[in-house]
């Protein structure tokens, strides 16, 4: 059984990975909703490493899906490119969810190559998004790369939805995945002549369903992963992660075989109290699809 493949990374040479671009260009873009804490320095980090001393990325953009605070203007004032989401809007339909904030930045950037990174992240190195590319840029038959993350103990850790949920169902639909460390993380890099071809769920299931997916179309030795190091961020509660573990199973179930027993009137997460949480299972056409 072929299997995602892990790279040994070091910290990478700036200048020669620049070179190997080889004229490719690479798009950096951060889906935010009122990270107005932690955009600036995140952005201004980019900016100064990777744009201005060496232009490894082309692109910087922050996709604002709706923020109440300043994340906009924080982010405009340290240099990066944002647009709000419901500029998209306006071209494609409204849409919710995070998944559909990946969709609108790949459609909205032009790099050969996608990076995205979380906006709440606050161990932010920008080698990270030079180990990311150094895969792709290497090894054409790569075509997604993966974080594997450290995570403090001492400051909540992580990856409760991938412990709890999304690993035991790897391990039983998708066994060929199960070598991945951390399937759900916000930082990855893509290709976009893969990406342009994929449906993109809109919710929490935009992660594993691209993982499935790509695995399904060109093989899981296509979905590659490197060690990032320690990962910080903003913690949610378990309340608000059990409507992402319930859209991250449904979407898991919804592409294994028999899927099609989640009807669409099940799509529902229902509480104790009895109120009901409606699931976003809803997909964004492959970009490919929509362009001439």
């Amino acid at each position: 059984m072929s299997a995602v493949r892990t790279f040994e990374v070091d910290d990478c040479a700036l200048d020669l990975l620049l070179a190997a671009k080889q004229g490719r260009t690479v798009s950096v873009c951060i889906p935010c909703r009122d990270e107005a804490a932690t955009i600036g320095p995140l952005v201004s980090m980019v900016r100064h490493a990777l744009m201005r001393r060496v232009p490894l990325v082309d692109e910087l953009i922050v996709l604002d899906d709706r923020s109440t605070d300043d994340t906009a203007q924080v982010a405009a004032s340290a240099g990066a490119t944002v647009l709000p989401i419901e500029e998209l809007h306006l071209l494609h339909g409204v849409g919710h969810g995070k998944g559909n904030v990946l969709w609108a930045s790949l459609a909205a950037s032009k790099g050969d190559f996608v990076v995205w990174l979380d906006g709440d992240v606050t161990s932010f190195e920008p080698n990270w998004i030079a180990k990311l590319l150094a895969p792709l840029i290497d090894d054409d038959t790569v075509a997604l790369v993966k974080a594997i993350f450290h995570r403090p103990t001492q400051m909540g850790g992580g990856g409760r939805t991938t412990e709890l949920v999304t690993r035991p169902l790897m391990s039983l639909y998708y066994p060929e995945l199960t070598g991945l460390h951390q399937p759900l993380a916000g930082e990855y890099a893509g290709r976009r002549e893969v990406l342009e071809q994929l449906a993109f769920v809109q919710g929490w299931g935009v992660e594993i369903a691209l993982l499935i997916d790509i695995a399904r179309r060109h093989g899981a030795e296509a979905i590659a992963q490197v060690d990032l190091g320690v990962r910080e961020h903003r913690h949610r509660g378990l309340h608000a992660l059990s409507v992402q573990a319930a859209e991250v199973m449904a979407t898991m179930l919804g592409r294994a075989p028999g899927g099609s027993l989640l009807t669409p009137g099940h799509h529902l997460l229902r509480r104790a109290d009895g109120s009901e949480v409606p699931l976003n299972l809803a997909e964004r056409p492959p970009l490919a699809s929509l362009r001439p």
